[in-house]
């Protein structure tokens, strides 16, 4: 007999699972049912409890983690087949209709434990699809070790990301451009709190079709922001347009507190919740550079740490348009607007949380900022050890200057973020007693560092400087107060 949550008893899931199966209300013409690939190999790397334990999935026994992770087998009561979606998209700003999920799918809808958000389960490198483009729809290792360290290193910062779930290789030889080749294999999940992009809304509109837009809009305020649904139809465009600004404005602010480069801000990578995904040439800034790139193929900066916050504006002014198929232009481009103040309100949070300083003013805050920036270029500083050696202020001052970074803590831009620092309070200062702050340095993921980690797996399959920086992560999050009420396993 079903338990109350609809849920056989012999099903391995928890109590707290709850399945949903919402893509099929989208029906015809936005997704594909395609069959994943059939690997010769499924050796698991990485299994994220923590992440799991919010959907009610990590009481799976290891064969029913491979069967619903590697095997796709569909979980108990969820969508029956896996679906890739159709989509458009802008291409560093040259329009591709030829887009969709070409090496993934969704396979898994469910509601998270406590919020009773919608999260989902998607994949890359699961095989094929009908938008593959010749390509071979495979994930490289090293790819999928990347988006886990990536994922990780983000969500302890404090960026709202996807979450790695699981990560398998597979046993098949890859060859790549970008790689020693041939290569090894992996198929990843990721759990994202959707995978609806703008490009799922270009594709309508370069076809005219209101109706599909429409479809769309209704599936995203039914589904992921429901407080919306009360509202007469002709303002409900208008809202979501506000909404998704707000929620990208936030996303990038938290990139670039983070010191992140996402490499590749195409407007099929950005989805309409502000929640970071899809990990491909990524970077963390070593020092404070505008100019920073992390794909070697953006040859024209166009989407370098500077100039991310302005992508993110000209992908969204992309969506504002397809919203004009079924809305006025005047409330539209009103809330587009609204862009910039989020901006500015975005980034003071996710500096103000960096640096774990209670507010004072905005004025305040905006100088405070506007001479850390000054500081950080003029001297060079390592950002990730700035923003760890004065976490809480000036209550750190001590260890700061004597530590390895307290050279780069002199001169007049230095004297300038020091004068405005010290009218601040922590904002949680509890957090100054955790022994990460008792390092000397913090946990950085610089090229460098990924480098270091893929050398030994590479070479003798040995996965132990991995899981070491995933456990330094694991205290870094427990030190800024994110985490959760679990630990990942590796």
């Amino acid at each position: 007999m079903p338990n109350p949550g609809g849920v056989p008893e012999e099903m391995p899931v928890s109590d707290c699972y709850r399945p949903e199966k919402a893509l099929l209300a989208l029906g015809d013409g936005f997704y594909d049912v395609v069959r994943p690939a059939e690997f010769p190999t499924h050796i698991l790397r990485w299994r994220n409890d923590r992440a799991a334990a919010t959907i009610g999935l990590d009481t799976l026994t290891a064969e029913e983690w491979r069967d619903h992770f590697a095997e796709f087998r569909p979980l108990p009561d969820n969508l029956p087949e896996p679906l890739a979606m159709r989509y458009h998209g802008h291409q560093f700003r040259v329009y591709n209709p030829d887009l969709g999920d070409g090496r993934g799918f969704t396979f898994a809808q469910m509601r998270e434990r406590g919020t009773g958000r919608l999260l989902e389960c998607g994949t890359k490198g699961s095989g094929q699809t009908p938008w593959s483009r010749q390509g071979d729809g495979r994930l490289t290792l090293k790819g999928g070790a990347r988006e886990i360290l990536a994922t990780e290193m983000l969500e302890a910062l404090g960026v709202n990301t996807s979450k790695s779930l699981s990560l398998f290789e597979t046993g098949e030889a890859l060859y790549r451009g970008d790689e020693p080749s041939p290569t090894r294999s992996s198929v990843l999940v990721r759990l994202s709190h959707s995978h609806i992009r703008i490009g799922n809304f270009q594709r309508h509109a370069f076809n005219g079709d209101d109706k599909r837009i429409l479809a769309l809009l209704d599936y995203c305020i039914r589904f992921l922001i429901p407080e919306l649904g009360d509202l007469p139809g002709h303002a409900q465009p208008v809202e979501f347009l506000r909404r998704v600004v707000h929620n990208v404005a936030r996303m990038g602010s938290q990139w670039m507190a983070a010191g992140f480069v996402h490499g590749v801000l195409n407007t099929d990578n950005i989805n309409v919740m502000g929640e970071s995904f899809d990990y491909g040439p990524w970077r963390f800034l070593p020092t404070y550079e505008p100019g920073f790139t992390a794909a070697y193929f953006d040859q024209t900066g166009l989407y370098c740490f500077g100039r991310q916050l302005e992508a993110l504006h000209w992908n969204l002014t992309r969506l504002a348009e397809c919203l004009l198929l079924v809305a006025e232009r005047e409330p539209i481009v009103a809330a587009l607007n609204q862009y910039g103040e989020a901006v500015d309100r975005e980034l003071r949070r996710a500096y103000l949380a960096r640096l774990n300083l209670a507010s004072r003013t905005e004025t305040e805050d905006d100088d405070l900022l506007r001479s850390f920036h000054v500081f950080l270029h003029e001297s060079r500083a390592p950002y990730e050890q700035a923003f760890f050696d004065w976490y809480g202020g000036a209550a750190r001052a001590q260890q700061a200057l004597a530590g390895p970074n307290g050279k780069h803590y002199k001169g007049a831009a230095f004297g300038a973020f020091r004068a405005h620092l010290d009218a601040y309070e922590p904002a949680a200062p509890e957090r100054l007693g955790h022994p990460y702050f008792q390092r000397e340095t913090p946990v950085t993921m610089l090229i460098d560092d990924v480098e270091a980690i893929w050398g030994p797996i590479a070479e003798d399959d040995d996965w132990s400087l991995f899981r070491q920086k995933i456990r330094d992560i694991a205290e870094m999050r427990d030190a800024y107060g994110l985490s959760g009420e679990a630990q990942p396993a590796a």
